[in-house]
């Protein structure tokens, strides 16, 4: 079982045919189960920008004003997540585009205080509050592709912004997936980033959680969704640069990148 982040920064300019995409679909169409999500960073900014919608990040994630949530649940939910359940599709995948509040799969309530414990407000951006895979389970179980959009719904079906990461560890625990994978543009995790030599290769958990508060802003959602993998029963986290299928087939051979277990 793979539980895939496929980063918005890893992701080709719409229209593009994406040859990761193919080597996962081959590996689905071999047996492997596999559940995707998806981020979309690169075409949300693109939407905002088109609209003159500003926005920020606060700590790693996207300030959500009502304004700016209806651009993001468009944008993920719409053209990402439909242009890549097509893009499986044409390789001959039964791939369901989904988002995570779905099937009762994941529900959210309304982010309040960041991993320091600090009072934040940051609009509609959410934080899992439950995750139930039982649809997930028997999506694969008949032979589906889930590909999760990360928009969120609380318990009221108030809409929440979810960081993907987030998404993918919550998912990758309560799975309990072989490996969870992070497909995005930087090599690993540095222990001083940008410093390329710094590159981790692996690191256990706890070790991983003693460095969180040192990390630049973007990396601090991944590495809070790894820690969240491993304790929620996840076998192991895999960050690796996930811009070539080749750089895919690496990593599941378990080559590159950061490693991250119990």
């Amino acid at each position: 079982m793979l539980v895939i982040k496929y980063g918005g920064h890893a992701q080709p300019n719409p229209g593009v045919s994406d040859p990761i995409i193919k080597e996962l679909a081959n590996s689905f169409k071999s047996g492997v189960k596999m559940v995707l999500v998806h981020g979309g960073a690169p075409a949300i900014n693109r939407e905002l920008k088109a609209h003159n919608i500003e926005t920020h990040m606060v700590g790693g994630f996207r300030y959500t004003s009502p304004e700016v949530f209806e651009v993001v649940q468009r944008t993920l939910s719409g053209e990402v997540l439909r242009g890549l359940v097509n893009q499986f599709i044409s390789y001959g995948v039964n791939a369901v585009g989904l988002s995570s509040s779905d099937g009762n799969i994941i529900r959210a309530k309304k982010m309040f205080e960041n991993h320091l414990g600090e009072v934040i407000d940051i609009g509609l951006v959410g934080e899992i509050d439950s995750v139930n895979s039982e649809f997930l389970h028997l999506l694969l179980d008949q032979g589906y592709l889930p590909i999760i959009s990360p928009i969120g719904t609380s318990q009221s079906g108030e809409g929440l912004n979810l960081n993907g990461d987030v998404v993918v560890g919550a998912l990758g625990g309560a799975l309990q997936a072989e490996q969870v994978l992070f497909l995005t543009d930087v090599s690993g995790i540095y222990r001083n980033w940008p410093d390329e030599k710094s590159i981790i290769s692996h690191i256990s958990a706890s070790d991983l959680s003693s460095l969180l508060p040192s990390f630049a802003e973007g990396m601090i959602p991944k590495t809070l969704s790894a820690l969240a993998a491993i304790s929620g029963g996840a076998k192991s986290v895999r960050v690796f640069d996930g811009r070539s299928s080749e750089n895919l087939l690496e990593a599941i051979a378990g080559r590159i990148g950061t490693v991250i277990t119990a």
